[in-house]
């Protein structure tokens, strides 16, 4: 009677034109990351962010969400790569990023803005989509960082799945990690990172100063991973804290 592994084999002969693995798993390929500056950050990814994958960053405002991003950006820039900050509803602070280590030299910013005072919010959030799309298209960019913190998530839920889609199909061409910074995860499946930041504690000196801050980070959802992350509720997702000397007046609400 042949064995177990001689069965398998023979099956897998048998199939190889249409399933050359049928019964044995496909190796796991570790996806390219790039740091982002912050170790805690870095070691629950396993070495950062994914190169060529979409992000998201979510989370309330002033839960370290923007923070998170710009640690990024700061950290590409200083690579000497290009980057680009889509800012959806024109509140990216260029101070807060430049004291935050960003090198505006290297960063595009694209400003969205309604045409009239009575636009309906999703003028703007389309300009971003398109200003998106255009930026995934042409290449270049090291990382895009599409800023919808500010847009509230009922409009934010109305991009089609399609478009998710075409933006991952677009940096896994380009290379570009697509940083999405949001209220809540909007990309679906097209997303192979979800972090989810929550604030902990401000430290306050001399009563009305500002010396810190601590943000935690968790995993909501992580594609490809080759570790076993704590977000199963029995261990406590690292708190991560950044400096309050980079942090300027809308970065400290935002």
């Amino acid at each position: 009677m042949p064995t177990a592994s001689a069965l398998r084999i023979q099956i897998e002969h048998s199939l190889e034109r249409r399933f050359p693995a049928a019964l044995t798993p496909v190796p796991r390929t570790i996806r390219e990351t790039a740091a982002t500056g912050i170790p805690a950050v870095d070691g629950l990814l396993d070495g950062g962010l994914p190169v060529g994958a979409i992000s998201e960053i979510v989370g309330p405002a002033s839960s370290g969400r923007t923070s998170l991003a710009l640690a990024f950006v700061a950290r590409r820039t200083r690579e000497e790569r290009v980057c680009a900050w889509i800012d959806a509803n024109d509140g990216f602070d260029s101070e807060s990023a430049a004291a935050n280590g960003v090198a505006l030299h290297r960063l595009l910013w694209v400003r969205c803005k309604s045409p009239g005072a009575t636009a309906k919010p999703w003028a703007r959030l389309d300009q971003a989509m398109r200003a998106t799309d255009l930026l995934l298209q042409a290449g270049g960019f090291a990382a895009l960082v599409l800023d919808l913190g500010a847009t509230a998530p009922e409009h934010a839920c109305r991009i089609p799945l399609a478009t998710w889609f075409r933006f991952r199909q677009g940096a896994d061409r380009t290379r570009s990690s697509l940083l999405v910074v949001a209220q809540k995860a909007l990309a679906q499946s097209s997303a192979a990172v979800v972090l989810e930041c929550a604030p902990l504690n401000v430290q306050a000196g001399n009563g009305t100063v500002l010396s810190g801050c601590k943000y935690q980070v968790s995993t909501g959802r992580i594609r490809s991973s080759t570790t076993t992350l704590p977000i199963d509720g029995k261990r406590k997702p690292p708190a991560v804290a950044w400096p309050a000397a980079g942090m300027g007046q809308r970065e400290a609400r935002a």
